[in-house]
């Protein structure tokens, strides 16, 4: 009975493990069916995508080759027109080389005619000496036969007689000669001078005294002036750039008398319109770094010039004021330009006098170095100049063309006269200078020097065409009483020792700031 019950049970488990096998068979073979269905549909969205990204890279593909073949065609035509404008200059160089040529040939077809003229002079010559020895002889004899002396004391009295002769002839013909010297070094001299003139190419530029800085629409334009006008006036405070913000659309002049300031103030401007971030210590920090990079610029500008000019071994300083020459003007003549145009003048007509060109060009650039030194001393700019040139180790003939080119001190060198020629020549072309603007920059900084002379100034800007004179002060050392005091005294001194048109504002700033780091 037991053994049946438990045949039983053991077939029943049987049973169960095989049904169970089977049914298990049966859930893999679903999970089965559905992972392969699920992985059917993966692999065509898989290409699905794998299309999208291959029809997407066809068309960048597409569109790189269409900007690549516009870039060669257009740098193809570049090529093209570089190669036209170069052969057209070939042709021009073919035809003058052809004429000069043909004027050869007329002139050596001249010179054979000539030649032959020569020749046949010189035997007529030969014959006619042979005709005056023959006479001499004959007379020779008639005179020993008339006066009864030997050929000797005859010679010796001919002699005497042309000694006499030629004496007086040689003392006419030097006179010739000196007046004719005379008259051809002239015209060699304006011949000089007219070939160094024509050879040069110049502009004619005179410097202004505004900027105009244009902006897209009125809004930004009420940005930049902020509110109650604060921008603006942390803007002319930390440049000394007076900003006028009139009706005139899409426009706002910086006017000042410095081409410096005009230019840290235009570029100021520029990054704050461009980054948008526009308040008084946003404006603070941008003119600062402005400042530098103008001061970067300068030296990258004096580098660029003395390569240019193909002038080595300049010492840094100098290269340095070289460059503040590019934003310094004299009598409306940018002086770089000026410097630029007396160095190429000095080598031409250095090389057509057969003096030293690299010398020459080194003190033609140089020789207006003493009007942009950091600090103004009361010293005529030649002899600031020289001192400059002496400190740096500059060659004593450079130094003496930079001291003499106003005859502050004697020219001991060829090379001197030849720079205040030039000087002259670059400052009296018509359009060149105005005296005018000249006369005005100085009075403006003769203002703002009268008021930086007393204690406690920090800076001095004067402003409205020198009709206003706005002077910071140092708070620590200026309290609101001596404000005024100062205000009164130099309005006093202004109208004691200056020569103005109208009347002059002098306002005193005085600013307290309080700062603080949260860390």
């Amino acid at each position: 009975m037991e053994l049946s019950t438990t045949i039983s049970i053991i077939i029943s488990l049987l049973i169960g493990v095989v049904i169970g096998r089977y049914v298990l068979q049966l859930l893999f073979k679903k999970q089965e069916q559905a992972a392969n269905g699920k992985a059917e549909s993966i692999i065509k969205e898989a290409e699905k995508h794998a299309e999208h990204i291959k029809k997407q890279r066809q068309l960048e593909a597409k569109e790189r080759f269409l900007q690549l073949k516009a870039e060669h065609e257009k740098e193809v035509n570049q090529r093209n027109n570089t190669i036209a404008q170069k052969e057209n200059s070939i042709r021009q160089k073919e035809q003058s080389i052809n004429q000069k040529l043909e004027t050869l040939n007329r002139e050596k077809q001249e010179l054979d005619a000539k030649s032959k003229k020569l020749d046949q002079l010189v035997e007529v010559n030969e014959k006619k000496s042979e005709e005056v020895d023959q006479l001499k002889n004959q007379h020779i004899q008639q005179l020993e036969t008339i006066a009864g002396l030997t050929a000797d004391e005859a010679k010796e009295q001919l002699v005497s007689s042309l000694r006499e002769e030629a004496r007086s002839q040689a003392i006419m013909q030097i006179k010739d000669i000196v007046d004719e010297a005379k008259l051809t070094a002239s015209k060699e001299a304006k011949k000089v001078v007219i070939q160094t003139i024509q050879r040069t190419a110049t502009e004619s530029a005179i410097e202004n005294t505004v900027s105009i800085f244009n902006i897209e629409n009125d809004e930004i334009k009420g940005r930049i002036i902020g509110r109650e006008g604060r921008n603006i006036r942390a803007l002319e405070a930390a440049t000394g750039v007076e900003i006028i913000v009139d009706d005139t659309p899409e426009a706002i002049i910086l006017s000042g008398f410095d081409p410096v300031r005009r230019e840290i103030a235009r570029l100021s401007l520029h990054r704050l319109v461009t980054d948008g971030r526009i308040h008084p210590a946003r404006i603070e920090e941008v003119v600062a770094k402005t400042r530098t990079q103008i001061e970067d610029e300068i030296v990258e500008i004096g580098e660029r010039t003395v390569i240019d000019l193909g002038i080595h071994g300049l010492h840094p300083e100098l290269i340095r004021m070289v460059g503040r020459m590019r934003y310094r003007s004299s009598y409306g003549q940018n002086l770089l330009q000026h410097s630029r145009e007396v160095a190429n003048f000095a080598a031409t007509m250095a090389a057509e006098l057969g003096l030293n060109v690299k010398m020459a060009k080194r003190a033609g650039l140089l020789h207006d170095i003493g009007k942009v030194p950091d600090d103004n001393p009361e010293l005529p700019h030649a002899i600031l100049g020289m001192q400059l040139a002496e400190k740096y180790k500059e060659h004593p003939d450079v130094c003496n063309a930079i001291g003499a080119h106003h005859d502050e001190i004697e020219m001991t060198s060829m090379i001197s006269p030849v720079v205040q020629a030039c000087d002259a020549i670059s400052g009296a072309r018509p359009g060149a200078r105005r005296e005018v603007v000249e006369s005005y920059i100085k009075r403006l900084k003769e203002l703002e020097a009268l008021a930086l002379s007393y204690p406690g100034v920090e800076k001095t800007f004067a402003i409205q065409a020198g009709r206003e004179l706005r002077v910071v002060v140092e708070s620590e050392r200026i309290s609101d009483a001596a404000a005024e005091v100062l205000a009164a005294d130099i309005s006093n001194r202004i109208q004691t020792e200056m020569t103005y048109p109208g009347q002059i504002k002098v306002t005193v700033i005085r600013e307290t700031r309080s700062v603080s780091y949260a860390k």
